[in-house]
């Protein structure tokens, strides 16, 4: 599995190499969808590769897939990759048939829907926000409470309209109006393996800091070793040294924080996990981005420079699906609910 998952990252590598040059981030950050990039991720496989293999998928294991979403950071890929992965991986284990193209889902916590039961199917209204690339989704999954509890819902594009928003990088983050009668074949109780929706996105957000960090790392030890200042590379000045030395902390530390959450993800217990990884990710994220841009100093802000399409995506991506303040809340409360018996095992999650 080790040398199956080092080609499919190879192959991720360069899939995304080459189909996400500046030209296309410029474009995506104005809001031209990548058709070719996202026919190119179809191509290789890469959305249905944690769905088992009889409905079409790889049948590889949900964490060993996410990590392929830090590499897909790396390269600011401009589409929902880790939400297309995600989702599949989601609705396949709610056997929903996952439809065709590229799809995304809404944090619960972000969401105000009511459900009612109408005849063969359920009655859906209620605003959906910030939900990624929502304009382009084939479609979308969303959570509602029902009296049996939480229900996922599977929305078709004519389930909802469109209000068009982006975050800092220029990703679509849309809002959805819904209001429309979903057939008992897209409605299922939510996987108690999955936790919610919020949880999974943190998971997705957290690799892709991981990615994003691992980026601006490079950049920054390469400008730093051939930017020559009062008459020597900026690598060889002590406070340079050290600034990189953090920031490779933090590239180090968000790499683990990726591990854990995807690992809670595919043990079944995404919490408390992922709210320790998206807290320290969503850290990681605010210093690493600080550093490398005082390390590349004023071309470090120029547009023209492509610094920022990793760095709008950190800012952006740390507050998403949780920021650093509501996981660390989360955390706190569940740790006081287990009380002094079971502070310690908690801690150190075992």
């Amino acid at each position: 599995m080790d040398e199956y998952l080092h080609l499919m990252r190879q192959t991720a590598d360069r899939l995304f190499a080459t189909h996400c040059d500046r030209s296309i981030l410029t474009q995506s950050a104005a809001g031209v969808w990548p058709g070719e990039l996202w026919r190119a991720v179809e191509e290789a496989g890469f959305p249905l590769a944690a769905v088992s293999e009889t409905k079409g998928g790889l049948g590889l294991s949900i964490d060993t897939v996410l990590d392929l979403v830090r590499t897909a950071a790396e390269h600011s890929a401009p589409v929902p990759f880790g939400e297309t992965i995600a989702a599949a991986w989601l609705l396949d284990r709610a056997e929903l048939t996952i439809p065709v193209g590229p799809l995304t889902f809404a944090s619960d916590r972000s969401a105000s829907l009511t459900a009612s039961k109408s005849g063969t199917g359920w009655l859906l209204a209620g605003k959906l926000e910030r939900v990624a690339y929502g304009r382009f989704a084939a479609a979308c999954v969303a959570a509602a409470p029902s009296a049996e509890g939480v229900r996922l819902f599977v929305l078709g594009r004519a389930d909802y309209t469109v209000t068009h928003g982006s975050n800092l990088a220029g990703e679509p983050r849309d809002t959805l109006m819904v209001s429309a009668s979903i057939p008992e074949e897209r409605v299922r109780l939510v996987p108690t393996q999955v936790g919610s929706l919020h949880a999974l996105g943190a998971v997705v957000r957290t690799c892709q800091i991981a990615g994003a960090l691992s980026r601006i790392g490079v950049q920054s030890v390469n400008y730093a070793q051939e930017r020559v200042q009062f008459g020597r590379p900026l690598s060889k000045f002590q406070a340079i040294q050290q600034s990189l030395a953090v920031l490779g902390d933090q590239i180090a530390a968000a790499a683990v924080a990726a591990d854990m959450a995807r690992h809670g993800i595919g043990e079944g217990r995404p919490f408390p996990k992922v709210a320790i990884a998206k807290a320290r990710a969503g850290e990681s994220a605010g210093i690493g981005a600080s550093i490398a841009h005082q390390v590349h100093g004023a071309i470090g802000f120029a547009l023209e420079h492509s610094l920022h399409f990793s760095t709008k995506r950190l800012w952006s991506w740390r507050d998403e699906f949780g920021s650093e303040h509501e996981w660390n809340v989360d955390f706190g409360r569940h740790l006081l609910e287990a009380g002094p018996e079971r502070l310690w095992s908690e801690i150190a999650l075992v």
